[in-house]
């Protein structure tokens, strides 16, 4: 009998025991899905729901990733501070930024009225671009390197199955769960609005540049940019504001695709260089040619940034459902058409560094 009973408790301690392991394992590989090989390391995350979301039982999670360069951090902030406060929904803040910025911005979220947000630091390693990006020597510090960041969603946000990228230089007017419930068309991986729809086409394209179809980004004398038999006034998007399905993204390898293409162009020079300036468009119109959903152009009224002028209606910006300075006036620079709509959803820095910031831009745009 005695040795009955020591066997069933040696049993059920080896039961115990493997079950305790097999905790740490799961435990472990979700620490270790966190850290990426790309340099895309999780800095802090606040887990906690806001007590309002809670009472409803609104359990959705709502990703949202947006970058937030130290110069451009107030940009972010206000961003992310026009979507908190249009919506319900349970939404996380995935914020892409670089190490030096972290402390700042960290201060910021958490010494003013956006500290029940929810949200989670991403540091995002630039050497993930090496040999991809091409860098001007005369122009290294234009160089913007998490223009990038949304190239590597999946690496971003590794659990979700879909998520909202937005600049850094919105403001969103409605509820973003609107946004995220865009329907997308089987096999495609995002959606974008196009630069042919109708807000674009008959609002906002004179005066802005011919940036509106694959021959402004693309050099169409290129034998490679030949060779893909993409028609040269195809339309082209815009990459500001987008949805991805990230099971679609992971299944057809989006971002090998998108680096094949960063890589060529520093060999072959594939990009336009008359037309376009952004060197981030091009290889997201290659590998997304004829391959994505559209998101409704409300939600992407954009060059407000294009000129100080006023190319829209007081009506038409009140019905919009988010606002894209896109372009060199940006709304903190104060000339930008309609920043006092921006300045609403600003939260001033505790640090009072933007504030610098937003004065040397004034000065450089009033030259």
């Amino acid at each position: 009998v005695n040795i009955s009973i020591l066997i069933v408790a040696v049993v059920i301690f080896l039961l115990v025991l493997h079950h305790n392991f097999l905790s740490l394992s799961d435990f472990l590989k979700r620490e270790l899905s966190d850290s990426s090989p790309l340099g895309l390391q999780p800095i802090d995350f606040i887990p906690a729901a806001p007590q309002r979301l809670v009472d409803e039982s609104n359990d959705k999670e709502i990703s949202v990733v947006i970058a937030a360069s130290d110069e451009r951090l107030g940009g972010a902030i206000a961003a992310m501070n026009s979507i908190y406060h249009h919506t319900r929904s349970n939404v996380v803040f995935h914020i892409v930024t670089l190490n030096d910025t972290v402390d700042h911005l960290r201060l910021w979220l958490s010494g003013t009225a956006l500290k029940n947000m929810r949200y989670r630091i991403l540091d995002f390693d630039p050497r993930v671009l090496e040999g991809k990006v091409q860098v001007d020597p005369q122009k290294a510090d234009t160089f913007k390197p998490l223009t990038f960041a949304r190239f590597y969603l999946p690496s971003l946000v590794p659990h979700a199955e879909k998520v909202i990228y937005v600049d850094d230089d919105v403001i969103v007017q409605d509820d973003i769960l609107e946004l995220y419930n865009t329907p997308l068309k089987p096999g495609h991986a995002a959606a974008f609005s196009d630069d042919c729809d109708s807000t674009t086409s008959k609002v906002a394209v004179r005066g802005a540049g011919n940036q509106y179809n694959y021959i402004g980004f693309l050099d169409y004398k290129k034998e490679t940019i030949r060779k893909l038999a993409m028609k040269a006034n195809t339309c082209s998007f815009n990459p500001g504001v987008f949805i991805a399905n990230l099971t679609e993204w992971k299944l057809q390898n989006i971002t090998k695709q998108l680096e094949k293409w960063m890589a060529l162009n520093v060999v072959e020079e594939l990009y336009s260089k008359t037309l376009a300036g952004s060197i981030t468009t091009p290889p997201l119109l290659i590998v997304f040619y004829k391959q994505h959903s559209s998101i409704d152009p409300m939600w992407n009224v954009r060059h407000l940034g294009s000129s100080a002028g006023k190319r829209y209606s007081p009506q038409f910006v009140k019905a919009a459902k988010l606002l894209h300075w896109n372009g060199h006036f940006k709304p903190w620079g104060r000339t930008a058409s309609y920043a006092e709509v921006w300045e609403k959803w600003y939260v001033p820095d505790p640090t009072g560094k933007f504030n610098l910031i937003r004065r040397h831009s004034e000065a450089y745009e009033a030259k």
